[in-house]
C-alpha cells in the first residue's frame, strides 16, 4: 500500500501557495505608503492652486459673487461688460503690454550678450562675477526703491516708460543672464568654431548658431521674464504717476483697492482678462520648451 508523501507543512496538489510577509512584502508597503502619502500630499497641493482658480471663474460670471467658492446661482456676463472698457481694461492692458514687452526684449538681448562671453571664455573672475549676479537675485526690490527713486528724480526718468522698462529690465537680469548661461553651456563649442572657420565673426556665430540652437533656452528666458514683469506691482507704481500711463497691474489696485467696496465680480472678470496674455504667451511658445537642443548630426565627422 503506497503512502502518503504529504505533510503538515506541504499544501495539497492544487492548492493555492500561501502568502508570506517577509522582507521583501515589507518593503514593498512600506513603499506603497510613501507613494500614497506623496499623492494625497500633492492632491493638497493642488487643491490650493485649484480652489482660488475655481473662486476666479465662478465669481466673473455671478451676478452675486462673494468670497466663497461657489457655482454661480445667476450666471450672467454683466461683470465683464462693466470692465471692458477703455479706463478700465484696454488702455492699461495696452500699458502693460509696451511696459512688459520692450523690458522682456531688453531682457533677453543683454542676458544673451552677457552670457555668452561668461560661458565660452574661462577668466578667474568668472565664479565671483556668476556669485555676485546669484546673490543680486535674492536682493528684494523694495529694498532699492528709495534711492533708485531719487535717481530718477534726478535725471528726470521719473513717469517715463522707457526709465520704468529699463529698471524693470535691470531687475530681471541678473536671474536671466543665469538662466542664458546654463543654457549656453550645452551647446557645444566645436559648432562655434566650425562658424569661424568659414569667415563668421564671434557675434555672427552667437545670432547664427549659438542663439538658433538653444531656442528652448531663449524661450525659457523670455517667457519668465515677462511673467514676472506682467505681475510686478511695486516698480510701475513708485516710478509712474499718469494715470494714463499705469499698467494693469496697478490700475487694478486703484480701482478695487482704494475706491470704496470691492466689487468682486467685476474683480474677478478683469482678473481673467488681464492673466489671458500671460496664458497665451505661454501657450503659443510652449511647444518649443520640450524640443531639446536641434543638434542633429552637426557635430559628426
Amino acid at each position: 500500500m503506497p503512502t502518503s508523501t504529504l505533510t503538515r507543512d506541504t499544501p495539497p496538489p492544487g492548492a493555492p501557495a500561501p502568502r508570506r510577509r517577509g522582507p521583501a512584502g515589507t518593503l514593498g508597503a512600506r513603499r506603497h505608503g510613501r507613494r500614497l502619502a506623496a499623492d494625497l500630499a500633492l492632491l493638497a497641493a493642488a487643491l490650493a492652486f485649484v480652489l482660488p482658480l475655481a473662486w476666479l471663474l465662478f465669481a466673473s460670471v455671478d451676478a452675486d459673487s462673494g468670497l466663497t467658492a461657489r457655482p454661480p446661482t445667476d450666471v450672467t456676463w454683466d461683470n465683464f461688460d462693466a470692465v471692458a472698457t477703455a479706463d478700465i481694461t484696454f488702455r492699461p492692458l495696452l500699458n502693460s503690454l509696451i511696459l512688459c514687452g520692450s523690458a522682456t526684449a531688453i531682457t533677453v538681448v543683454a542676458a544673451a550678450l552677457a552670457a555668452y562671453p561668461l560661458s565660452r571664455y574661462r577668466s578667474r573672475l568668472n565664479r565671483p562675477f556668476m556669485l555676485t549676479i546669484l546673490f543680486t537675485t535674492s536682493l528684494p526690490i523694495t529694498a532699492i526703491m528709495v534711492p533708485v527713486y531719487g535717481l530718477f528724480v534726478q535725471i528726470n526718468l521719473i513717469d517715463t516708460m522707457s526709465g520704468t522698462a529699463f529698471f524693470l529690465a535691470s531687475s530681471q537680469l541678473p536671474f536671466a543672464i543665469w538662466l542664458m548661461k546654463n543654457f549656453m553651456d550645452g551647446v557645444p563649442k566645436v559648432l562655434e568654431e566650425a562658424a569661424w572657420t568659414d569667415g563668421a565673426s564671434s557675434m555672427q556665430a552667437l545670432v547664427r548658431v549659438i542663439l538658433p540652437l538653444m531656442g528652448p533656452g531663449v524661450t525659457v528666458v523670455t517667457v519668465f521674464s515677462f511673467i514676472m514683469m506682467w505681475g510686478n506691482f511695486f516698480v510701475p507704481f513708485m516710478l509712474l504717476l499718469s494715470p494714463d500711463q499705469m499698467p494693469a497691474s496697478v490700475s487694478i489696485f486703484e480701482l478695487f483697492g482704494n475706491m470704496g467696496s470691492v466689487v468682486y465680480g467685476e474683480l474677478a472678470a478683469f482678473s481673467i482678462i488681464y492673466s489671458a496674455p500671460a496664458v497665451l504667451l505661454y501657450v503659443l511658445i510652449a511647444r518649443r520648451l520640450g524640443g531639446g537642443f536641434a543638434l542633429g548630426g552637426a557635430v559628426k565627422g
